[in-house]
């Protein structure tokens, strides 16, 4: 397994926005084949701040992922409502194995 965390801030104003654009990518993302689990969290202590937790079958699945029609969609719509850039951290599985 592959799995991505991604750390988003977006500006205040936009959090809805962001949401439901994060949202459509997420639900769209679930159907790739390579994808095995795709969730959004929202920090409860700040909402401005999410984490997308990304888990793929393997690096290859991810790599497709970016190729797909919704994900340059979602990353152009949200990219004006970032506080700051966004940055991933990547990580492979130790257990279970």
């Amino acid at each position: 397994m592959f799995i991505v965390h991604v750390h988003v801030q977006v500006k205040p104003e936009c959090v809805e926005a962001f949401t439901a654009a994060t949202r459509a990518n997420a639900r769209a993302s679930r159907l790739e084949l390579g994808v095995l689990r795709f969730d959004v969290l929202q920090q409860a202590d700040d909402p401005t701040r999410f984490v997308l937790v990304e888990v793929y079958r393997d690096a290859a699945a991810n790599a497709a992922h970016k190729e797909t029609p919704h994900y340059p969609v979602w990353r152009g719509t949200v990219a004006p409502m970032m506080a700051e850039p966004r940055f991933s951290v990547k990580f492979n599985q130790v257990f279970p194995d």
